[in-house]
């Protein structure tokens, strides 16, 4: 009589069971990876042996030994697949993300190996490749990530006082109606990178909504251009507003006041990312969202 299946799982408590046996993660990735049968990634070759007692695999024509592992974010980390997939699942579905110090407490591991862990889980979050350009009715704003002026030591707050942003992090944001936002951060809330961003990721002819900013206006000359001037306390005229593009800047940042508390600058791209892949894929499932990253390992 044959083995009964294992039900994929569709919880996080499902997922640690499914895949605390080490055979059944690494034949789960391996069949993720390789669909058509497994392939040596140095000569293509499917004739493969399988090497049971090492977790390995070796290829009959080139001799080389290689594990499920290679050429994905898991590889040369000598974490086990039974820690790495419910990582992958943890912080696909927390709305809030998942500190480093959580993860460790969760799956055994140190704050430093949590860290490391989720930074790869993050690349792979990251949306690759070519993009089709948004259109329709397209919303655009810039934010700022960092500590409170009010919170800074006084010499900090000293040092200059006219620039409430000096020591922050600009991200721009741009959302389709109905559909996705991209975000990423720019060097500096000026008018050469925000409108670059918006060409970058707007078809031309879109409508385009944004607040008053005057870095925004030469855009009326590619786009149907209408603004509300925040200044002014205006914040909807009709059908213009920001408020969908305000609504993610508020995820964003309840993610990283209420989880990672103060990340460094040069690592805020990476939050952005993993924001961004939880809002884009908000209809979908645990189990399928998981899924989604796991696709993109490689």
């Amino acid at each position: 009589m044959s083995k009964a299946v294992k039900p994929f799982p569709r919880t996080l408590l499902e997922a640690v069971r499914y895949f605390a046996d080490l055979d059944v993660a690494r034949g789960f990735l391996a069949h993720l990876k390789w669909p058509d049968g497994i392939t040596c990634p140095s000569c293509a070759s499917q004739d493969i042996s399988d090497m049971p007692t090492r977790k390995m695999y070796r290829c009959k024509l080139c001799k080389r030994q290689f594990s499920v592992k290679v050429g994905t974010i898991f590889e040369d980390s000598p974490i086990g697949l039974d820690k790495w997939l419910p990582a992958v699942w943890a912080l696909s579905s927390a709305k809030n993300g998942v500190s480093s110090h959580e993860l460790a407490r969760s799956i055994g591991v140190t704050q430093k190996t949590g860290w490391f862990m989720l930074q790869r889980i993050r690349l792979a979050m990251k949306t690759k490749g070519f993009q089709a350009p948004l259109y329709g009715t397209v919303e655009v704003d810039e934010t700022f990530i960092g500590g409170k002026v009010k919170n800074m030591s006084l010499r900090k707050r000293k040092a200059k006082p006219a620039q409430a942003y000096w020591d922050k992090t600009a991200v721009m944001g741009v959302l389709q109606r109905g559909g996705e936002v991209r975000a990423f951060t720019i060097p500096e809330p000026k008018a050469p990178y925000m409108q670059a961003g918006v060409r970058d990721n707007v078809a031309e002819g879109s409508q385009v909504y944004t607040d008053g900013h005057h870095a925004y206006r030469p855009l009326e000359f590619a786009y149907e251009h209408r603004f509300v001037d925040h200044l002014l306390n205006q914040y909807v005229n009709g059908q213009v507003h920001t408020n969908g593009i305000e609504n993610f800047w508020c995820l964003l940042k309840r993610a990283i006041k209420g989880t990672y508390i103060k990340p460094e600058p040069q690592h805020i791209s990476r939050y952005v990312d993993e924001q961004v892949f939880r809002f884009n894929s908000r209809g979908l499932l645990d189990a399928d969202r998981f899924a989604v990253v796991l696709a993109k390992v490689a």
